[in-house]
């Protein structure tokens, strides 16, 4: 008689309990708590990019990446205070001439390159996170209903994609995206960022509307932008670590341009306070 063994479905459904357990957790104990929840997604996803980066075609340096990864994460909070055109000269000066030394020093401009890129693209969004996450009065908020509106916006996108999409989006980088699926992202975060905008925090609907816009577009495109990478890794996802799900990075590529653009835009319009 053999063991019972859990369905795909089952393994999926607990491991997203899990997680979702641990981020809930990681919230609730505060700053700190969220300081070490950047910690460890970031340094699993940068670890994931590195190896996409070698079936991309150049390694992403170790020695590169995940330093110069957790200064850009932490760059507007606890490192405030560290001069950015310092670091991003040392970066250039100092990580091109190391490839004079080290081993595949042929590659040394690619490899240079992945490093930094990927230092960015996984980092940076971090860094964005923390900002509105520390912003006063309402920044909790703002993180939220950001993140909540990326998960609606995927959700919309699957459920409509899947059942009356009939156009292809972007056929060469993922088969499976619709326009229908897309336009359906877009209209699931505006929903969100109405309620989270404007019924929580009392602002403008017309702020809710291009920030739900803009979540649901960045969302997309940072979806895209991972389906790409692994496209060209010649991957089906960015690892195994998460039974039923694949890497950290399949599951934070939507959230990871979101923050950018939601924390310029409430900036800019000064609806933070």
């Amino acid at each position: 008689m053999t063991g019972w063994k859990p369905s795909p479905l089952m393994v999926r459904i607990l491991s997203a309990a899990v997680i979702l357990a641990v981020v809930i957790g990681l919230v609730l104990a505060g700053l700190y708590g969220v300081y070490a929840l950047v910690l460890i997604l970031g340094g699993l996803a940068l670890w994931e990019f590195s190896g996409l980066s070698e079936g991309m075609g150049s390694r992403a340096p170790a020695w590169l990446l995940f330093p110069l990864g957790a200064f850009f994460a932490f760059s507007g909070t606890v490192l405030k205070g560290v001069d950015v055109t310092l670091v991003l000269a040392l970066t250039l000066v100092g990580g091109l001439a190391a490839f004079l030394f080290v081993p595949g020093r042929r590659q040394g401009l690619g490899r240079w390159a992945m490093g930094v890129a990927g230092a960015l693209y996984i980092a940076m969004p971090f860094n964005f996170y923390l900002l509105l996450y520390t912003s006063k009065p309402n920044g909790l908020v703002w993180t939220l209903f950001t993140i909540f509106a990326v998960i609606a916006s995927d959700a919309a996108a699957l459920l409509v994609g899947s059942r009356i999409g009939r156009h292809p989006f972007f056929v060469a980088i993922s088969p499976n995206k619709t326009v229908e699926g897309a336009i359906a992202g877009v209209v699931g975060a505006v929903v969100v960022m109405l309620i989270g905008v404007s019924g929580v925090l009392g602002i403008s609907p017309v702020h809710a509307l291009v920030l739900g816009v803009l979540v649901g577009a960045s969302a997309e495109i940072g979806d895209l932008v991972e389906s790409q990478m692994k496209r060209l890794a010649d991957v089906k996802d960015s690892s195994h670590l998460i039974p039923g799900h694949g890497g950290v990075l399949d599951r934070l590529d939507s959230i990871l341009f979101p923050p950018i653009l939601v924390y310029f835009y409430v900036t800019v319009f000064h609806l933070l306070s």
